[in-house]
C-alpha cells in the first residue's frame, strides 16, 4: 500500500523524560483530497506487561505504586494497582518482562507466554505494549521485589485471589487498562 501520509515538519517540544513532538503532516483522504493536520505525539518507547498466575491457588501477582498522572487526574492518593510492566529499553519484549518481573515482584519466572500486543493510547502515544502471562510458585520467589531504587521505584507486591481481582475491576479499585486486559484474558481463556 502506498502511504497516504506525508510528514511536513516534526518539532521536538520536550525531551526531558521522553520525547514529545509536534508533527505537521498531509493526509490524503479516501476521496483524494489532501488535508494538513497537526498533532502531538509522545514517544516513550515500547513496553511489556505480564500477569503472573498460580493455577493451584487461583491467585495472581499484582503491584501497587504511586502514579503521578492518575493523581493529577483525580485519583485521590495516586496509588494504582497494576500488572508488572516496564519499558523495553534495548531488550526484546521477553527479556524485558523477565527482568521487570524479578525487579518488581521478586519472582524469577521460568516460562513466559506472549498473548498479544496492543497500542494502549494511539491518539497521542507511540508505545506498543507486549502482553505476557506466566505461571508462578513460591519456589520462584528470589527477592522481595519492589523495584529498583535508582529508578525511583517504590512498588508493593500483592498476591490475591483472581476472583477478588476481578471484583476490584467492578468496584474501581483496579483501573489500569493493561491489568484489566490481562485479568480478563486469564478468566476468558480459563487459565485460572
Amino acid at each position: 500500500m502506498i502511504s497516504n501520509v506525508n510528514i511536513l515538519n516534526a518539532k521536538i517540544l520536550s525531551d526531558n523524560w521522553y520525547v514529545l513532538k509536534k508533527i505537521t503532516y498531509e493526509y490524503t483522504k479516501k476521496d483524494g483530497s489532501v488535508q494538513t493536520q497537526t498533532r502531538e505525539a509522545y514517544d516513550r518507547g515500547n513496553g511489556a506487561a505480564i500477569l503472573l498466575y498460580n493455577k493451584e491457588q487461583g491467585t495472581v501477582i499484582l503491584t501497587r505504586q504511586f502514579r503521578l498522572p492518575t493523581f493529577i487526574n483525580g485519583n485521590v492518593n495516586g496509588m494504582l494497582i497494576e500488572a508488572c510492566a516496564g519499558l523495553l529499553d534495548k531488550d526484546n519484549p521477553e527479556d524485558c518482562i523477565r527482568r521487570e518481573t524479578e525487579e518488581e515482584t521478586g519472582y524469577k519466572i521460568r516460562e513466559v507466554r506472549k498473548i498479544f500486543e496492543a497500542y494502549m493510547s494511539p491518539g497521542s502515544v507511540t508505545e506498543i505494549l507486549y502482553f505476557f502471562i506466566a505461571a508462578y510458585s513460591k519456589e520462584m520467589k528470589v527477592t522481595e521485589g519492589g523495584g529498583i531504587e535508582h529508578e525511583e521505584e517504590n512498588i508493593e507486591v500483592l498476591e490475591m485471589d483472581i476472583n477478588k481481582a476481578m471484583s476490584m475491576i467492578e468496584t474501581g479499585e483496579i483501573r489500569d487498562g493493561k491489568t484489566i486486559l490481562l485479568l480478563q484474558y486469564v478468566k476468558l481463556h480459563q487459565v485460572l
